[in-house]
């Protein structure tokens, strides 16, 4: 090796390293950006002279060449879990009071933005950035380490080679970059962005990094989560170190000595939050020592010892043009109004949901009033009051149509229920919506098949249900908008796999009314396959826990209907899994650990914590999410915490994953 070269491209990296960090992170340029271009050339071109010299750190790497075919899961080593929120002061002041009461002396916050973006969590391993991943459901995530390398404020090698450092932040898509992007889509012609922070995980979740490069994101660091080799005592003191170490975190926050200092900070942020180059949609608070946030401790879903103050939603003026319905997949007509555009929280807002027409006689609500429009929470526009005083006389009441939009079918509703539905059993409109549900993330989770693909379909008479995807072939999909040989080879391909997604997935799929993704799950636990809950009487289907009266009526009903039955039966036919796998031994396990409670905790060898409950649930047990004296057993795995702490004060039983295994040969 030659090592003069391999210290030029060294030094060149170094170089562009602190270029990148002044630029990016600290705002201030140290270099014109034709010398910039300048280095970063020489460096490409030396490193493609000696391409056993190119490291994954080098700043060369930010963009990966080969799309990915998918993204792999990430099992978070430290749960990453969601903010209970306050919005108002009186808020702040109860949450507090509980803070004070449960640690027994003086506590500091520290108060930052709430980045409204896409929660992400870094893992570095001696210093060099490793693995990237969303946050997906807290426990598991996706592997999106090529797309964030994308991210220029983003350090792949940090100033310190710290063995291990996981730290969790916000990637977002700053106000700028957002309305440009949205201005190349409209002249395209292509669909626009809802928000940044949809645009910033959309950007993060396209499986070629080039997409995400073009984007423009930025990510700030705001946790620190697990690390070895960098002692710290408080989070801000954290956050100081992780400065130092080339990560980008946020300037704009402050620890303040009282609940009445964080409470007025909080609110001098309502109106400043529009002068940010991105989006907030509140402040988070947090307790300040380490030592108080450990003993303070978690719920199921997240910290007592931080808190999300909300923002008050913003609120505007503006017209309702017109009122239109959309037919859902279970028939129900909604109405929604159709606005003169109006800016509420950095998006531009046109539509907004009327509910049903309880909500639109409650309100007084006509065509051609002024109304004031809020987004709740600052994604979804409700209508929130009717300006009367602002009324001419030219206002139109509005009620729903009698018959379908859709189908021409007679619209009614049920005594009890304030939603009208369409009562055509064969109405377009409810088999488009139900498919866009069967092709769903949460339900048989068919990449590549959007409500537009759904539409051409079905308008092009390819499919007239969920079993008519199973038949599709290359040659059929070819011919649609947008689909190429390669495109439509894929889509045909994620058909396929989604034959094996289980019981579960496939009866949430089926959109069995009130049968959401829970009960699902419980549901294939107890009858492992479709035929023994189809032939299963009301009783038995009751019994289940979660399951009441009104799911088991919803259940029956759904398989006495012959047109449901016809439908199972073609999906079966066309290979269409019918079981549940983790659970079809339940009935021949359920004995082994009755009437036991576990609680996970820790990192095990090979199991992640869903996997573990899994098993314990499938062979009868109870699993908790905290130890109590009606605890029988804790599986331990690396890192148990508290946890391990209280059962050893308790005397519980303390397993290794190992153990768990012999439980179950017993």
């Amino acid at each position: 090796m030659n090592k003069t070269i391999a210290n030029e491209i060294e030094d060149l990296r170094e170089k562009i390293r602190k270029y990148d960090y002044n630029y990016y992170v600290l705002d201030t340029p140290l270099v014109s950006d034709q010398e910039y271009d300048q280095l970063m050339n020489k460096l490409e071109s030396l490193e493609q002279a000696n391409p056993q010299l190119i490291t994954a750190d080098s700043p060369t790497q930010r963009v990966g060449g080969t799309p990915l075919a998918k993204f792999n899961p990430v099992i978070h080593q430290v749960p990453l879990l969601s903010l209970a929120n306050a919005f108002g002061e009186q808020d702040l002041k109860d949450w507090h009071r509980r803070i004070v009461s449960a640690v027994g002396e003086k506590v500091e916050y520290v108060v930052e933005p709430k980045i409204d973006g896409l929660s992400i969590a870094l893992t570095y391993e001696m210093g060099n950035f490793a693995i990237g991943a969303t946050r997906g459901d807290g426990e598991v995530g996706e592997d999106i380490t090529l797309n964030l390398k994308t991210i220029n404020n983003l350090p792949l090698k940090l100033t310190a080679p710290i063995p291990k450092l996981i730290v969790r932040g916000e990637a977002y898509l700053p106000k700028e970059e957002f309305a440009r992007i949205n201005s190349e889509k409209e002249e395209l012609g292509e669909p626009l962005f809802a928000n940044p922070r949809n645009a910033a995980a959309g950007s993060l979740r396209q499986l070629d990094p080039k997409v995400a490069a073009a984007r423009r994101l930025r990510i700030f660091v705001y946790a620190l989560l697990d690390q070895e080799g960098m002692p710290v005592d408080s989070h801000e003191e954290s956050l100081v170190e992780l400065a130092k170490l080339g990560f980008p975190v946020n300037k704009e926050r402050k620890l303040c000595q009282s609940i009445e200092e964080v409470a007025a900070y909080c609110a001098q942020w309502i109106d400043k939050r529009h002068q940010l180059p991105f989006e907030i949609d509140g402040m988070v608070v947090k307790v300040n020592s380490l030592a108080q946030q450990q003993q303070l401790g978690y719920t199921a879903k997240s910290p007592r010892w931080a808190v999300a103050f909300k923002f008050p939603a913003d609120q505007g003026e503006s017209t309702i043009e017109d009122i239109f319905v959309r037919v859902g997949r279970t028939g129900v007509v909604t109405p929604t109004a159709v606005l003169t555009p109006v800016q509420l929280a950095g998006t531009t807002v046109s539509r907004a949901t009327l509910h049903n027409q309880d909500f639109i006689n409650e309100k007084d609500i006509k065509i051609g009033d002024k109304v004031i429009v809020q987004k709740a929470g600052d994604i979804i526009p409700e209508v929130v009051r009717v300006l009367t005083e602002k009324r001419d006389g030219s206002e139109r009441p509005y009620q729903i149509p009698a018959v379908c939009p859709e189908c021409g079918s007679p619209v009614g509703r049920q005594e009890g229920e304030a939603a009208f539905r369409c009562t055509g059993a064969t109405c377009p409109a409810q088999a488009r919506e139900g498919i866009i549900h069967f092709v769903s993330r949460n339900a048989m989770d068919i990449e590549g098949l959007g409500p537009q693909v759904v539409a051409q379909l079905i308008d092009g008479g390819l499919i007239k249900d969920a079993a008519d995807l199973y038949q599709l072939t290359t040659q059929q999909l070819v011919g649609l908008e947008r689909m190429g040989a390669k495109s439509s080879e894929n889509l045909v391909n994620a058909i396929g796999r989604s034959k094996s997604r289980g019981l579960s997935q496939l009866l949430f799929a089926l959109g069995i009314r009130h049968v959401g993704a829970g009960a699902a799950k419980a549901l294939a636990k107890r009858f492992t396959s479709m035929d023994k809950l189809m032939t299963a009487d009301f009783d038995e289907i009751e019994s289940i826990p979660d399951i009441g009266p009104k799911i088991a009526a919803s259940i029956k009903a759904f398989f006495e209907n012959n047109n449901n039955v016809d439908l199972i039966t073609r999906l079966k036919a066309s290979g269409v899994g019918m079981e549940e796998t983790i659970a079809k031994d339940y009935e021949a396990n359920v004995q082994l650990l009755r009437n036991k409670t576990f609680v996970v905790t820790g990192t095990l060898p090979t199991l992640s914590r869903k996997e573990a409950s899994d098993l314990i649930e499938v062979n009868g047990g109870k699993v908790a999410s905290s130890v109590s004296k009606n605890t029988d057993y804790l599986l331990a795995g690396e890192k148990a915490g508290s946890k391990l702490t209280k059962a050893q004060e308790l005397g519980i039983n303390i397993i290794t994953e190992k153990e768990l295994f012999s439980l179950l040969e017993n």
